[in-house]
């Protein structure tokens, strides 16, 4: 259930005013890929796809469908599937380590795509070099917002768990 619920609040952070890229879209990929079920795995690509096409069209006023949609839905894809590799694990630097590959991931492909499919740069390698650099502000907020948001997923099933055997014992104290 709280895998459903952090794609729900993923979706709703990107609808809200936030610092760029800090958000808990990361995070909640991890998380589902993780602790949702394996057959539902596609619920929050798809979720996160429409929010795309939403966000896209009616609030950025940008066209349908450029090529780069696709290259973020598939780095959505991979982002679930590195989750999945945590189902085993969740220790935390097996879970940091998780995401910060996203970040650098997103990173790297991201601005990328940016430099091959617009004309914001030069098609050089200092044009590149460039949409890697300009792009670096955003990359701190990403990677800042995934450890934070990744942190606070992965230890709320914790922390809810110590909390119901505090007051677990609680109740059988009292009734001593």
């Amino acid at each position: 259930m709280l895998a459903y619920i952090f794609v729900v609040v993923a979706l709703a952070v990107r609808f809200m005013p936030h610092p760029w890229t800090f958000t808990p879209v990361v995070a909640s990929l991890l998380f589902f890929g993780a602790r949702g079920r394996r057959r539902r795995i596609w619920i929050p690509w798809v979720l996160l796809a429409a929010s795309d096409v939403v966000l896209t069209k009616l609030v950025y006023h940008y066209p349908f469908f450029t090529w780069d949609h696709y290259v973020t839905w598939a780095w959505y894809a991979a982002i679930l599937w590195l989750g999945t590799k945590l189902r085993e694990s969740t220790k935390p630097l097996h879970v940091i380590g998780a995401a910060l590959a996203s970040s650098v991931s997103f990173y790297l492909i991201s601005n990328f795509d940016v430099w091959a499919a617009t004309n914001l740069y030069p098609k050089t390698f200092a044009g590149l070099m460039t949409s890697y650099t300009l792009a670096l502000p955003f990359f701190r907020n990403a990677v800042e917002g995934d450890l934070l948001f990744t942190a606070v997923m992965f230890a709320t099933p914790i922390v809810l768990h110590k909390f119901a055997e505090t007051v677990g014992q609680g109740d059988h104290t009292a009734a001593a």
